[in-house]
C-alpha cells in the first residue's frame, strides 16, 4: 500500500508542475519578454483562464500526503515552515496579479499587478526548485548536534540559509549553492513549458521570438543539467546507486534527456503541440528521475544518528491506506472529470476569450 500510495502521489505532483508548471513560465515569460499591451493581456489570459484548475492538483497531493504519509507531512511542514509561507504569499500574489488587471484600465494600475504576476511566478519556481533541492539533499533531522540528537528523529527546523551557504555543512539552510542550481533548473524548465503553452494556445506577436528564446535556454538547461549531475555526486555520493543497482529506472533519465534534446530543434518543430509534449517530458522525466534516485527514502538523514525517512516508516497504518483507497479513487476520478471538462470548454487558441473583465 505504502508504494501505491508513493506513486499515486508522485502521478499528482507530477501533473501539477506539467499543468501549473506552463502558468509559471507564462509569467516568466510575461516579465522578460512581454513589451506590447496586446502581448501582455493574451499572454496573462493564457495562464488566468487556467491557473485556478491547475492548483486543484497541489490541493489533492497535499490531501493525499497528510492521508497517506502523515509523519512526513508533519516532518516537512514544520522544518521548512519559512519558504512554505513565502510560498504561499507568493500563490496568493500571482493569483490576484492575474484577477486584479482589467479591473480598471489605467495603465498604472495594469502595471503593478503585472509586476505581481511576473515576479511571483519567477519566485515560485525558484522556491519549488529549491524545494527539490532540500530533498535531494537532506536535512539534519533530529537536530543532531556533537552526535546527539536533540529533539525526535523525524524532526528539524531550517533557517532560510547558513552563514556558509553550503549544503555540506552539518546545519544547511534552505538555500544554499547546490539548492539554488536546483532553482535555477526548474525556472528556466519552467521558462521553456510556458514559452511553449504561450505559442500554443495565443497569436501573440513575439511567438516566433519565443522558438529563439527557447533555443537559448535549452543550451543553459543543458549546461546546468551537467553541472548540477557533477556537483550532485559531491552533496550525495550515494544519488546515483538506486539507477545502477536497478537499471530500468534509467527509463526516467531518458524520458528528461529525450525532451532536452528534442527542444534542440524547436526551430525546425512544425506543430506547436510537439514542442510542447517536449518540454512536459522534461518536467516529467525530471521529477521522475529524482524520485527514483531516493526510493524509498523520502527525505534522507545528513546525519548517523537518525534514520532517513522513508515511505515505510513515515506512512499511517496498513488499514488506513487500505480504506483511504476507495475514496482516493473517487477524488482522482472527479478531478480528471474537471480537468476534461475545463480544457475541452478552452481548447484551441484563447486571445479571444474574455478574461479578466
Amino acid at each position: 500500500m505504502e508504494i501505491f500510495w508513493y506513486i499515486a502521489i508522485g502521478i499528482v505532483l507530477t501533473v501539477f508542475f506539467i499543468l501549473d508548471g506552463y502558468d509559471f513560465g507564462a509569467g516568466i515569460i510575461h516579465l522578460f519578454f512581454a513589451k506590447d499591451e496586446k502581448d501582455k493581456e493574451v499572454i496573462t489570459k493564457s495562464a488566468g483562464l487556467f491557473w485556478d484548475s491547475n492548483e486543484v492538483w497541489l490541493v489533492a497531493a497535499g490531501g493525499m500526503l497528510f492521508m497517506a504519509f502523515p509523519t512526513f507531512y508533519a516532518s516537512v511542514f514544520s522544518g521548512f515552515y519559512l519558504p512554505l509561507i513565502i510560498v504561499l504569499w507568493l500563490i496568493i500574489f500571482r493569483a490576484i496579479g492575474l484577477e486584479f488587471r482589467g479591473q480598471f484600465k489605467y495603465q498604472m494600475w495594469k502595471d503593478i499587478w503585472d509586476k505581481a504576476f511576473g515576479v511571483s511566478s519567477l519566485l515560485l519556481a525558484l522556491f519549488f526548485g529549491i524545494a527539490l533541492g532540500n530533498i535531494v539533499r537532506g536535512v539534519n533531522l533530529g537536530s543532531v548536534e556533537n552526535g546527539v540528537s536533540s529533539h525526535e528523529g523525524h524532526y528539524f527546523f531550517l533557517p532560510l540559509w547558513d552563514s556558509s551557504f553550503s549544503p555540506l555543512t552539518d546545519h544547511p539552510g534552505v538555500i544554499d549553492w547546490f539548492t539554488i542550481i536546483i532553482g535555477l533548473i526548474t525556472v528556466v524548465t519552467l521558462a521553456i513549458h510556458g514559452a511553449n503553452w504561450i505559442i500554443l494556445k495565443t497569436n501573440s506577436t513575439i511567438n516566433i521570438k519565443l522558438k529563439g528564446v527557447i533555443s537559448k535556454l535549452n543550451i543553459a538547461l543543458a549546461i546546468l543539467t551537467v553541472f548540477s549531475l557533477i556537483v550532485w555526486q559531491s552533496v550525495n555520493p550515494n544519488s546515483l546507486d538506486n539507477f545502477i543497482q536497478k537499471p530500468f529506472l534509467m527509463i526516467f533519465p531518458i524520458i528528461y534527456l529525450t525532451g532536452l534534446i528534442g527542444l534542440f530543434f524547436i526551430k525546425k518543430i512544425k506543430k506547436d503541440s510537439h514542442a510542447f509534449v517536449l518540454s512536459t517530458l522534461l518536467i516529467l522525466g525530471g521529477i521522475t528521475s529524482s524520485l527514483a534516485s531516493l526510493f524509498p527514502v523520502i527525505l534522507p538523514s545528513i546525519n548517523d544518528v537518525n534514520e532517513h525517512l522513508t515511505i515505510y516508516n513515515t506512512s499511517a497504518s496498513e488499514y488506513g491506506l487500505s480504506v483511504a483507497v476507495i475514496w482516493g479513487i473517487i477524488g482522482f476520478a472527479l478531478i480528471v472529470v474537471y480537468m476534461i471538462i475545463q480544457k475541452r470548454l478552452m481548447s484551441g487558441k484563447i486571445d479571444n476569450m474574455d478574461y479578466g473583465h
